[in-house]
């Protein structure tokens, strides 16, 4: 947001390493807040850090991100890279006003006041959800690190009761922002400008939906013996298809092994694409065991498509009274939920409507106001 020329220019920084990669969801974080910081804030001036701070925003097309791409991905060398990025933030001497690190952890940039955002705590509290050198990792830096912080910023009100009481901070020093919808490109198409869509991902012509990293804390399992569970017509009329790059764990082979023919996977896709496959799914399932905010849900509301989510975690805060609740460790509970709206049509379009305001409620503008609100008051000078 403009200021007036008699407030002094703020110099801010921003870790956008993230962005040099396919987008998931920090990255799509980053990369929506960056681009409202644009937009609203033409008064102070912004850094960005990507390993090597520069005054541009760096895609997916740099070189050093086609670098990135040849390296290897053994845990040994991500944590080495982890390693890396925290020394050379530190070889930058000029002191900023304000360090923003979206990503859980400050590294060692200097500035005067820094703000962090603390996604979800599944690192804590589910660590056999993650891999070994991710948990490692936070189990050395986090703690330490995280305190830091001026101010941490939750994508919930449920991730802010679990840092009150995880980190013993104080109320205050936590503030709630929810994240946004993009409803340019998440509302609903027309139908012809779906074919294309439908036909070079092989998708089947009805589905039951799955989106997300394919990796335990999703709960895939479940959800492919709920699938299982289902009555034969039903199962013959909707297939099951998966959307997102693989996490880790043991899941896909479960998956393949139980569903064979019935199940299409469908590898990362870009933002457009995925839009167009929620404009297509017949509804879909979030089962998830825990989430710090879960943002499929409201674009597939956005799209027009009905949701299931787990009664879980930030879950019912985020979809309110607008998806069909499942109890995600009953699997009995995800099949019934997944009946009960492919069959009842006066349920789906029921959720549809909800929806559709529900996701309304949500955009990246607000978000992105509401964060430089938090820089505002943390830059402020004491009284």
């Amino acid at each position: 947001m403009a200021q007036s020329s008699e407030v002094p220019t703020k110099r801010i920084v921003i870790n956008t390493i993230p962005l040099q990669g396919s987008l998931t969801g920090v990255g799509h974080y980053i990369s929506q807040l960056t681009r409202y910081f644009n937009l609203l804030d033409d008064h102070n001036e912004y850094t960005y850090y990507y390993g090597f701070f520069s005054k541009n925003l760096v895609g997916s097309d740099h070189p050093i991100q086609r670098l990135r791409n040849q390296l290897p991905k053994t845990p040994w060398f991500r944590n080495a890279v982890r390693q890396s990025v925290f020394a050379l933030s530190g070889l930058f001497h000029s002191e900023f006003d304000l360090y923003f690190e979206p990503n859980f952890i400050p590294v060692k940039i200097s500035a005067k006041k820094i703000v962090t955002t603390v996604h979800d705590f599944s690192f804590r509290l589910f660590p056999e959800t993650h891999p070994k050198d991710r948990v490692q990792y936070f189990e050395k830096n986090f703690s330490k690190n995280i305190r830091r912080s001026d101010r941490i910023i939750t994508d919930s009100v449920y991730i802010k009761s679990e840092a009150t009481g995880l980190l013993g901070l104080p109320d205050e020093m936590i503030t709630p922002v929810h994240l946004g919808v993009d409803h340019d490109v998440f509302k609903t198409y027309p139908r012809e400008a779906l074919e294309s869509c439908t036909r070079e991902l092989g998708l089947p012509e009805k589905f039951i939906l799955f989106v997300g990293t394919r990796e335990p804390r999703k709960n895939l399992d479940a959800l492919v013996r709920a699938y299982a569970e289902l009555p034969q017509q039903i199962r013959s009329e909707f297939g099951l298809v998966l959307v997102g790059p693989r996490g880790w764990g043991e899941g896909d082979r479960s998956v393949g092994e139980q569903l064979g023919s019935h199940i299409t996977i469908v590898d990362y896709v870009e933002t457009y694409r995925l839009a167009q496959i929620y404009n297509l799914a017949s509804v879909l399932v979030y089962p998830s065991l825990y989430e710090g905010f879960g943002l499929p849900p409201l674009e597939a509301m956005a799209c027009g498509c009905p949701v299931i989510a787990s009664r879980a975690a930030s879950l019912p805060e985020v979809c309110g009274d607008a998806a069909c609740y499942v109890d995600p460790k009953d699997v009995q509970s995800i099949a019934e939920g997944m009946d009960r709206v492919l069959k009842h049509e006066e349920l789906r379009w029921s959720l549809i409507q909800k929806g559709t305001e529900r996701a309304k409620l949500f955009n990246w503008e607000k978000t992105a106001q509401e964060t430089l609100k938090v820089f505002d008051e943390v830059l402020r000078p004491a009284n």
